[in-house]
């Protein structure tokens, strides 16, 4: 059984790959956590954030076009400052996991620009997959919680 410190250790090592990723792999990675492990990590995302702050965004990205919807999720992860992400940025840590959530829900309904059925994620971006399904529950959280919380713009 892994100590309090190597769990910490994992679940850093896990966010900084993450990070590390292109903003197209990372747009990627997450719409696979959520095919792969939605079932089992979101149930806590709903329980810790309250979805009445996310649904106003989440109404605007709706009503985009699809490009626009793609260019918006590409501002949040290279943290550009506009309107919308403005909006993300106020968000708690856990609205912000929440949020994803609910536009990978929009997403798998095509309500919101769904990712390739022929995309398929690169060498580095599986291996991390590969990591984050091996993690305990926790420690799932605490990576994709870490993932999402520095993204949209800084200050």
């Amino acid at each position: 059984m892994a100590s309090v410190e190597e769990l910490i250790q994992e679940t850093n090592k896990a966010v900084e790959s993450f990070k590390q990723l292109s903003t197209d792999e990372q747009l990627g990675l997450l719409w696979f956590i959520y095919k792969e492990m939605g079932n089992s990590i979101t149930p806590a995302a709903p329980g810790a954030a309250n979805s009445q702050f996310t649904e106003n965004l989440l109404i605007q990205v709706k009503e985009m076009e699809q490009e626009q919807q793609l260019a918006f999720m590409r501002d949040l992860v290279e943290r550009t400052r506009t309107e919308y992400t403005q909006q993300y940025r106020a968000y708690s840590k856990d609205n912000k996991l929440l949020f994803w959530y609910e536009l990978a829900v929009l997403m798998s309904e095509g309500e919101v620009i769904p990712v390739p059925e022929s995309y398929s994620l690169g060498n580095d971006a599986t291996k991390l997959l590969n990591t984050l399904s091996a993690m305990d529950f926790n420690s799932q959280l605490t990576v994709l919680r870490d993932a999402v919380i520095d993204m949209g713009p800084t200050a």
